[in-house]
């Protein structure tokens, strides 16, 4: 075929790169042929996505010459949203197509596999395999990201934007896809130990493949009703554990910790933080559990542990249901969810950065009334990259984006309350689940939810994996190109 992949514009590339994922499930036939029926399912919305793509990325080619900076960020931002909903929608094709789930139901399920939520509609009780690995695979890509898998297929200018643009916040190397590639490879490299210390613990071959996929991800999805719990295992649960640690810990951390910089990796604020969380909460979780459900100290302990790392790290794993859980409980569960995982990483929720610099903020504040107004106090937080000021952007951002993360979450879960009839502790949880792309559910989301309700989730989980301000300035720059476009032709 007479073309070159690096000559195509950045919107058929990513309609090939997602077509192509689409095809990744057919190499579980070999190993299931029964599931060799469902083949068309995935040929079909695949060979739709990548034929598009070669047409749409040559008739418009790529541009080589300078563009304006504020033209690369507000295309950069519309590529991003692009992006994202083609993939919700091919993703959702092969679920329909194979008649696993209704459209809306299709849809549902690629969103949050997509967006590593883990929120379900599907019986994995009778999903076959291959949609069973589907939905890991998506969570793998999907904890990456879009742009991050185009970046390494790309160079030029054009890169940088679209890395920023998809909200990614650190660049661990000099060169943008030098650091996507190294990425990329610490990913892979860990899901290569998850999935063979899983194997060693007992675990199934395919179960322990897709849940390293879902772990690191912090996505959640599970072969099992049960999830974590219908193990039984201390082990698996271990396990589990430490890889949804390293799935919600910031890149460039965990980059620290490759090259074995110790001493600058115990200064990161988000890490202090993270293990701050746990002191305080953990004790509180076990103590309700405890002292309410009537479990032993050692297995209060345990389920607490694992299922409050579960929510910080927006994972959604569990080893219990929470339908009997004590309100108090509950309330832990929905903080830890809000909270969210590490700015930087594959993780939702408000992130632990910006939950720290709030309450410093915070702090600050009250400072500034009770010392001397002569007194000028510069304020510092620890990253992965060296110290950092909090300067008055740096607070208006953190604060803008709590307040609107709060007034969202605050009203998905009254129009869940309203389309489920649930109590609004209960919405507040599942909506805080789906915003925080999360996956926990407390009982409200499954097979027979209403449609109603899961679409109040999608959105959640969109705003929640784009980070609520792309999704604004993606839908702005979107309006501000066809008003110009509109007075050029005009």
């Amino acid at each position: 075929m007479n073309f070159k992949f690096k000559e195509l514009n950045n919107i058929g590339k990513l309609m090939i790169i997602i077509g192509t994922l689409t095809l990744v499930p057919l190499g579980m036939i070999p190993f299931y042929p029964q599931d060799s029926v469902y083949s068309m399912s995935f040929i079909i919305p695949s060979l739709f996505s990548i034929l598009g793509g070669l047409v749409v990325g040559k008739k418009f080619k790529s541009q080589s010459t300078e563009i304006d900076f504020q033209y690369m960020n507000q295309t950069g931002s519309l590529i991003v949203l692009f992006a994202w909903f083609y993939g919700f929608f091919m993703g959702a094709f092969p679920f329909y197509l194979s008649n696993q789930l209704t459209f809306i139901q299709s849809l549902y399920e690629a969103v949050s596999g997509w967006t590593t939520t883990g929120l379900s509609v599907m019986d994995v009780s009778v999903t076959p395999p291959i949609f069973l690995f589907y939905r890991s695979f998506m969570q793998f890509c999907g904890g990456l990201g879009f742009m991050m898998m185009m970046i390494m297929l790309i160079q030029g200018k054009e890169s940088m934007s679209l890395y920023n643009a998809e909200g990614h916040t650190d660049r661990l190397m000099p060169n943008i896809k030098n650091t996507a590639q190294v990425i990329f490879k610490m990913y892979s490299f860990f899901l290569a130990i998850g999935t063979m210390v899983y194997i060693l613990f007992g675990m199934p071959i395919l179960d322990s493949l897709l849940h390293a996929m879902s772990a690191l991800s912090t996505g959640g999805f599970s072969t099992e009703v049960n999830s974590i719990g219908a193990y039984e295992s201390l082990k698996i649960e271990a396990v589990t554990i430490m890889l949804m640690v390293i799935g919600t810990t910031n890149f460039a951390v965990l980059l620290l910790l490759a090259r074995r910089k110790f001493s600058q990796l115990i200064k990161v604020s988000e890490l202090r933080f993270f293990g701050l969380i746990l002191l305080v909460f953990l004790p509180l979780l076990s103590f309700s559990i405890f002292s309410e459900m009537y479990m032993g100290l050692g297995e209060s302990f345990r389920h607490a542990l694992f299922n409050i790392v579960s929510a910080l790290s927006t994972t959604g794993y569990s080893t219990t249901t929470y339908d009997t859980w004590p309100a108090a409980g509950i309330g832990i569960m929905i903080i830890m969810m809000v909270i969210g995982g590490g700015l930087g990483s594959t993780a939702g929720g408000l992130k632990l950065t910006r939950v720290y610099l709030m309450l410093r903020i915070l702090g600050l504040n009250i400072k500034k009334r009770v010392s001397s107004t002569r007194r000028v106090n510069t304020a510092y937080y620890q990253t992965a990259q060296g110290k950092q000021e909090i300067d008055t952007s740096l607070m208006t951002d953190t604060i803008g984006f709590i307040t609107f993360y709060i007034l969202i979450l605050l009203t998905g879960g009254i129009l869940i309350t309203w389309t489920s009839g649930a109590t609004l502790t209960e919405a507040m949880f599942e909506f805080a689940s789906s915003l925080g792309t999360v996956g926990l559910s407390i009982g409200l989301t499954g097979p027979s939810t209403d449609y109603g309700t899961l679409i109040i989730q999608m959105f959640g989980m969109i705003l929640g994996r784009l980070e609520i301000f792309i999704i604004l300035v993606g839908a702005y720059s979107g309006m501000y190109s066809l008003k110009h476009k509109f007075r050029k032709t005009a």
